[in-house]
């Protein structure tokens, strides 16, 4: 407790030059949190984001991520109701689970054939009340309005497009899509198309009007087939590859389109845990289940990180920079403390010789500087987590702004420092460990003076 005292009116005595410290100690501090708040808020937007839209888990044919976008037809699920059954009624899996759902990718030409112009797309069929659905989950609490599905309420044979989609397909007047530029005059008219898949749409629909696309599949057979679709709604996706393809279906059409009459199968079962925390106990299960009840059929369990390869990436990329920004850090505050305790030397030899003199053991000078190395940590520490939640508090109720990677539509800004222990104890311990080590070395070299040369230091 004297050592303590000692090194507490030490720091009080130099109040400038500990005041100069605390303050680098506190900007460090508040520029770690903050940034980590943000890179904490980043990863849980972009997790919330994939978990709405494909699940946390998904149950496909095996090799149907690898080689299924060629021909999905190839890997459907056969018998997914049975699947399906046994899912919701396992009493283990059960209670984890917030919604399952089947879905069906598919790949073809959709094309307005009135206006000459086609293109490749990429379909998906969901069932839209389950969409919905998946679109509430917030299990993070961020402050937003999950939108409802275009699709809902409406008839088997609509569809929703990306608005890349309407700008080829000539639809941007009929769904009154905004900045859509039309093509120069002499490339505005396309090929018409061929007359095999004229023949098929025109025994789908008689005439062609605003809203209506005609879309081509290859059948599970092989065999062509073709659906006239009614456009309700033109979104923007916010990834441009998916805007330049994607067509919404609903379920019960996509199978329509890819199995005809026959036995409709699926790609995929989404299922959304009602927490994430879930995962690991959910992929146990499912691999007990699949290995069980559910051999019969070649399938497999991905989660969205695999799913989404871009999360891994976006978030390695913030933890990278988060690391460097907290090595700056600690490094700018090393040295800090370190010309701090090196000054304090300087100016105390003759106290230190003193102290010495009076029976003081080297070990106890050194125990002295390295508490008030420590006493600038903790209370720079602490202080700068103080100032991060004020500053986290005011960002948080600003009202601003942002729109993150793969959104369209802004969502309110905010920093996510306050509940998150582990970043707050591991800043404010970091900085009292850099204090600590940068204090050792001033200590060490005070404890060593010659108590002459110390006592006639002028």
């Amino acid at each position: 407790m004297n050592t303590f005292s000692l090194a507490l009116r030490n720091l009080i005595r130099n109040y400038r030059r500990s005041l100069a410290t605390l303050l680098a100690m506190l900007v460090g501090a508040v520029t770690i949190l903050l940034f980590g708040g943000y890179s904490q808020n980043l990863n849980l937007g972009l997790q919330t984001g994939f978990v709405q839209s494909s699940g946390h888990l998904q149950i496909q044919h095996k090799d149907y991520f690898l080689y299924g976008n060629g021909n999905p037809a190839a890997y459907g699920i056969a018998d997914y109701p049975a699947l399906l059954a046994v899912l919701k009624k396992d009493p283990v899996l059960a209670p984890m689970l917030n919604v399952v759902t089947p879905t069906l990718s598919l790949g073809g030409i959709a094309g307005n054939f009135s206006a000459g112009v086609s293109r490749t797309v990429f379909g998906r069929g969901s069932v839209v009340e389950d969409q919905n659905q998946l679109r509430q989950w917030n299990d993070y609490g961020f402050p937003m309005k999950p939108k409802k599905s275009a699709l809902t309420g409406t008839s088997e044979d609509s569809v929703v497009i990306g608005t890349g989609v309407a700008r080829v397909l000539a639809l941007c007047g009929a769904l009154q899509v905004k900045n859509c530029p039309q093509p120069a005059a002499e490339v505005a008219s396309g090929p018409e198309a061929p007359a095999d898949v004229l023949a098929l749409s025109q025994g789908e629909v008689s005439t062609a009007s605003a809203g209506r696309i005609e879309m081509l599949a290859a059948n599970s057979h092989g065999a062509p087939n073709v659906a006239a679709l009614t456009v309700v709604k033109a979104e923007a996706l916010g990834v441009k590859e998916l805007d330049d393809m994607f067509v919404g279906l609903h379920l019960a059409q996509a199978q329509k389109l890819i199995y005809g009459a026959g036995t409709p199968q699926v790609t995929a079962i989404l299922l959304q845990l009602k927490h994430s925390s879930q995962m690991p106990a959910a992929k146990a299960r499912l691999a007990t289940l699949l290995a069980g009840p559910l051999k019969n059929q070649p399938l497999e369990v991905l989660d969205y990180t695999t799913l989404n390869p871009q999360y891994g990436q976006i978030t390695g990329m913030f933890a990278a920079i988060f690391g460097f920004i907290a090595l700056l850090i600690g490094a700018i505050v090393l040295f800090t403390v370190s010309n701090t305790m090196s000054m304090a030397v300087v100016e105390r030899t003759v106290e230190i010789g003193t102290l010495r003199a009076m029976g003081l053991r080297q070990s106890g000078i050194r125990r002295l500087f390295v508490c008030e190395g420590m006493l600038l940590g903790a209370v720079g520490s602490v202080a700068g987590v103080l100032a991060a939640l004020a500053l986290a508090w005011l960002v948080n109720h600003s009202g601003l702004t942002w729109t993150p990677p793969g959104n369209v539509d802004p969502i309110p800004l905010t920093v996510r420092v306050w509940g998150e222990g582990k970043m707050l104890f591991g800043t404010a311990l970091g900085l009292v460990g850099v204090a600590l080590l940068s204090a050792w070395w001033p200590a060490r070299r005070a404890a060593r003076l010659n108590i002459v040369d110390a006592l006639r230091h002028a």
